[in-house]
C-alpha cells in the first residue's frame, strides 16, 4: 500500500513541477493578471485541439483560489467549448507559479515565465516543455513582439517549429 501511495504522490507531484531552466516571474501581482487573456500561439495538446478564438478568463474566488474559464470555438462543430478550473499558488502568491485543475484532484503546472511590466503579454509553460502558450490582452499583437517572444521560447528549449498560431483577425 505504501508503494502505491508513493507512486501516486510522485505522479501527481510531477504534474506541477517546473521545466528545466524555466523560472516563474517574481514579483507576480495576481490582481493585475486577472481578467481576459487571448491565445496568440500554443503547442498542440488534446484539450484545445481543433479550437480557435481561444481565451482565458481569470478571476478571484472567495477562498483565494483563481477561477479559470478557458473558451474556444470549434468550427467543425460550429459551437463554443468551455472548461472551468481552479488554480492555487504552488509556493508563494508573489510568484507566477500555480497549479491548475480542470479535472478534480489532478493538477497541472501553470508557470508564467515572461510577463510584460504592464501585464499585456505573457509566456506560459506547463509542467514540461511540451506545454507552451503565448497570451496577450488583445487577440493580436505586433509581429516584431511576437517574433521576439517566440525566439525567447525557442532559446529556452520549446519546439517553436510546432506552434499553432491564432488566425489573424481581419
Amino acid at each position: 500500500m505504501k508503494k502505491i501511495f508513493l507512486l501516486v504522490v510522485l505522479i501527481l507531484g510531477g504534474c506541477v513541477g517546473l521545466p528545466e531552466n524555466i523560472q516563474p516571474i517574481s514579483p507576480f501581482h495576481l490582481e493585475r493578471y486577472l481578467g481576459t487573456w487571448y491565445e496568440i500561439a500554443r503547442l498542440d495538446h488534446r484539450f484545445e485541439r481543433g479550437l480557435t478564438q481561444i481565451s482565458a478568463e481569470y478571476s478571484l474566488l472567495p477562498d483565494g483560489a483563481v477561477k479559470v474559464i478557458n473558451r474556444g470555438y470549434d468550427a467543425e462543430e460550429k459551437q463554443w467549448h468551455e472548461a472551468q478550473g481552479k488554480g492555487y499558488f504552488v509556493q508563494s502568491p508573489n510568484e507566477g507559479y500555480l497549479k491548475v485543475s480542470f479535472f478534480g484532484p489532478f493538477y497541472g503546472a501553470y508557470v508564467v515565465f515572461e510577463l510584460d511590466t504592464d501585464y499585456q503579454y505573457a509566456l506560459i509553460s506547463g509542467p514540461d516543455k511540451s506545454y507552451f502558450w503565448l497570451l496577450a490582452r488583445t487577440p493580436t499583437i505586433d509581429e516584431a513582439l511576437k517574433t521576439r517572444l517566440i525566439a525567447k521560447a525557442a532559446a529556452l528549449g520549446f519546439d517553436t517549429s510546432a506552434l499553432i498560431y491564432a488566425p489573424a483577425l481581419h
